[in-house]
């Protein structure tokens, strides 16, 4: 390290780990209420009355979180909060934090990487990402889509508990279903994004335009 300066030094594996999980959670504050009004319209009609059919009704993003606002409190937009923020420092200092890594790894430290060795680190830190997270994720979702129910009736009141009830009822295994499509599904967004702007940070930086 002699000679260089402190903006030189590239950061370590372990602050580009902390430091996108860090970012994502910061990220998944401002966004969570919009998360949460898409799982409300994803699972709208999955209820268990017509009574609560004509109860709550859900229209658009920004109405469905006016409605959950009015109905059942601004606490409501996020529910699910600290497994959302489990999941981010989780799923995307893996996704993230470790692309670099692994792409230094399948191309042996070789200072040209190629776009198949690119492509094939993100769908691999995407992969590793989902299978490790995705118990966060699930208890996330399960707190999101408990629409309009006290806390006497609502399965889940904690996310210890949480963790604890569904691996009781529905086995370990219950912690990562959805997790094959999830992995499919975060493979190509990881590639598409990482890979992307991999590309074009090298083309910015050979050309000197943000030297």
């Amino acid at each position: 390290m002699v000679g260089f300066k402190p903006t030189d030094v590239p950061p370590t594996a372990t602050v580009k780990f902390l430091g996108a999980g860090t970012a994502a959670c910061i990220a998944d504050l401002f966004t969570f209420p919009l998360d949460t009004a898409k799982v409300r319209l994803q699972i709208q009609g999955e209820v268990k009355s017509a009574a609560e059919v004509a109860t709550v009704r859900y229209r658009g993003v920004f109405g469905t979180m006016a409605t959950m606002v009015k109905t059942e409190g601004a606490r409501s937009l996020y529910s699910g909060l600290v497994a959302g923020l489990q999941r981010q420092m989780s799923f995307a200092s893996v996704r993230i934090g470790l692309y670099d890594s692994v792409k230094q790894f399948y191309t042996k430290g070789s200072e040209h990487v190629g776009v198949g060795s690119r492509l094939l680190a993100g769908c691999t830190t995407g992969a590793m990402a989902v299978a490790f997270a995705q118990p966060t994720d699930v208890v996330k979702v399960r707190f999101q889509a408990q629409a309009n129910m006290s806390s006497q009736n609502r399965r889940y009141n904690g996310t210890i508990e949480a963790y604890k009830t569904i691996a009781k009822e529905e086995g370990i295994r219950g912690l990562w279903k959805g997790t094959m499509p999830n992995i499919a599904r975060n493979a190509i967004v990881n590639c598409t994004e990482l890979v992307t702007y991999d590309l074009i940070k090298d083309l910015l930086m050979k050309n000197g335009l943000l030297s």
